[in-house]
């Protein structure tokens, strides 16, 4: 019987594809750290496309086929949270004036790990991503892909680009400090999550 749980709990689509877009990290760094032509620019903005891609999928099978699972839940946003933090180091090393972005992208998911952890020690958890999380996530990726993918894009759009970035990413910070700790907490006992 523990074997079946197991399997279930590792064994899904969902879980596959989250593991792809983990092991399709190190292939963006290095297309785009050995980039030198629009060509290899748009190669290394394909495979991230790719990942964001899977990342929309993987959510709506895992609901869809009832697939949702601890490791996936954990899995999911390890992927998401990995990509967007490669992103934004190659990236900031042509544009340094991504490096607050960055440095705000490494206190709001660090906040979200100790937390998170805190809230699993008292067998609390969120429910899910709050919805201003999934619209920065995807505002973060279509604008860094855009940078990637665009590299010859002039200092003032890029930015641009790094304020709006910095603004969802403190937006959201904001909104996961209220979901954990604020008057209206929304985190909720493990055993009702799943």
């Amino acid at each position: 019987m523990f074997m079946l749980n197991w399997k279930k709990e590792v064994f899904t689509i969902p879980n596959f594809l989250s593991l792809f877009r983990l092991l399709s990290i190190p292939v963006y760094v290095f297309l785009y750290l050995t980039a030198e032509s629009t060509y290899q620019y748009v190669a290394a903005g394909l495979v991230l496309a790719l990942s964001c891609l899977t990342d929309m999928v993987d959510g709506r099978i895992a609901r869809k086929y009832n697939m949702i699972s601890k490791v996936g839940m954990l899995l999911d946003p390890v992927a998401d949270k990995a990509t967007q933090a490669a992103l934004l180091i190659c990236l900031s090393m042509k544009y340094p004036v991504l490096y607050p972005v960055l440095g705000l992208l490494v206190i709001k998911e660090s906040f979200q790990l100790i937390a998170l952890i805190i809230a699993y020690l008292n067998g609390k958890m969120l429910p899910g991503a709050l919805l201003i999380g999934k619209v920065c996530t995807t505002v973060l990726f279509v604008s860094l892909i855009a940078l990637v993918l665009f590299p010859e894009l002039p200092g003032t759009m890029v930015d641009l680009i790094a304020l709006m970035d910095a603004c969802f990413l403190g937006i959201s910070f904001v909104c996961y400090i209220c979901a954990y700790y604020g008057k209206n907490k929304k985190i909720q006992d493990m055993d009702s999550n799943i």
